[in-house]
């Protein structure tokens, strides 16, 4: 099946002193596929060994599944220091600047979840005309994207590249998350996964 696709996501395990060939392997790989794309962001949780490596294709495309399988094992071969878990296809929905743009990120909060039954169109207003844009606005964020993830899901993968991991408890990012919107939306996600990275690249 056809999925309009922004970026590829590359779940993998390593050792944490594997990360520096897997990054610079990441990028080679990205450089070299006979599908043009480019590394955009390779993150690393110390918590539970896992990376995340999104790869932006160059030109938004509608990739068949087919695909997938050839991709993978690209990625398997390159990557030889680690274990793929698994390759998706993801599709930008919202993207936006954050107050601190002119900041380099060191941290990447990924917040992943599925909608109750019949709840993604509310949750998809509320998450672009309010949550994502208020949090983008806070100070420490630098960038807000939300996408969805047509394979290995969650469906709905938001995140944030930050300046500190301190910018989740300050009181301007705490004030968006307790709005009464947000109290009746958030008890519709399911398969919750809030992960934070550190930025590699």
């Amino acid at each position: 099946m056809q999925r309009t696709t922004d970026f590829l996501l590359v779940r993998f395990s390593a050792a944490q002193g594997a990360m520096a060939g897997l990054l610079e392997a990441g990028r080679k790989v990205c450089e070299q596929s006979p599908l043009p794309m480019r590394l955009h962001r390779m993150a690393w949780s110390r918590q539970n060994h896992t990376g995340y490596l999104y790869a932006s294709l160059i030109d938004r495309n509608l990739l068949e599944t087919e695909a997938l399988g050839p991709l993978k094992a690209e990625f398997e071969r390159a990557l030889a220091g680690a274990r793929v878990l698994g390759l998706s296809r993801l599709e930008n929905v919202f993207e936006r600047p954050g107050f601190s743009h002119a900041q380099t990120p060191a941290f990447h909060y990924v917040v992943e979840m599925d909608p109750d039954t019949g709840w993604m169109p509310e949750i998809a207003r509320w998450y672009d005309t309010e949550h994502m844009p208020g949090l983008a606005g806070v100070p420490g964020c630098v960038h807000a994207m939300r996408m969805l993830n047509h394979d290995q899901g969650p469906l709905s993968l938001a995140c944030y590249d930050l300046v500190t991991e301190q910018t989740l408890g300050s009181p301007p990012w705490l004030a968006v998350r307790a709005t009464a919107w947000s109290d009746v939306t958030r008890p519709h996600f399911t398969h919750t996964q809030r992960s934070m990275f550190e930025v590699l690249a």
